[in-house]
């Protein structure tokens, strides 16, 4: 319990903390900020450091505890590893799926990095169509579980 109201505090700390920063920034007339740089190293630059090493902090937290949850319970370890191998094999999919064709923006010049044959550009792809069969997979679990919960009902 008493676990629970340090956290709290520490939580409504960093809340207050992200308040006051952002608060700042609207305190500050908007052509200011834009045409100061002392300005912007004073009052928006503490907002983005708070929130870089806020992410940071979050990152090595979540990292930390899966490490912890599979060293204390090793057969999480096998379905995590069975998880990974699955997702490669997606991610595998998606690569062969993608093309490298050349890349055109709004005005027909070739964009930068996307020319034909650009691993960056044949990465782009495999990105999108990782995206769409992991979102076409959740989309079929998403039917069959509102389907399973109409016919329970």
């Amino acid at each position: 319990m008493k676990s629970n109201k340090i956290l709290n505090i520490f939580i409504a700390a960093i809340a207050i903390i992200g308040a006051i920063l952002f608060i700042r920034v609207f305190m500050e007339d908007k052509e200011v900020i834009e045409n100061s740089v002392d300005v912007q190293n004073s009052v928006i630059s503490p907002l983005i450091s708070f929130s870089f090493w806020l992410f940071i902090a979050a990152v090595v937290i979540a990292v930390v505890l899966s490490f912890w949850t599979i060293i204390k319970n090793p057969e999480n370890l096998k379905k995590m590893l069975m998880s990974l191998i699955v997702l490669g094999v997606f991610l595998a999919i998606a690569y062969f799926m993608a093309d490298s064709d050349v890349v055109y923006d709004a005005a027909g010049k070739i964009q930068p990095g996307g020319e034909e044959g650009s691993s960056v550009n044949h990465w782009v792809g495999a990105g999108i169509w990782y995206s769409v069969i992991l979102g076409g997979i959740a989309s079929v679990f998403f039917v069959w579980d509102l389907i399973k919960g109409l016919i329970k009902s």
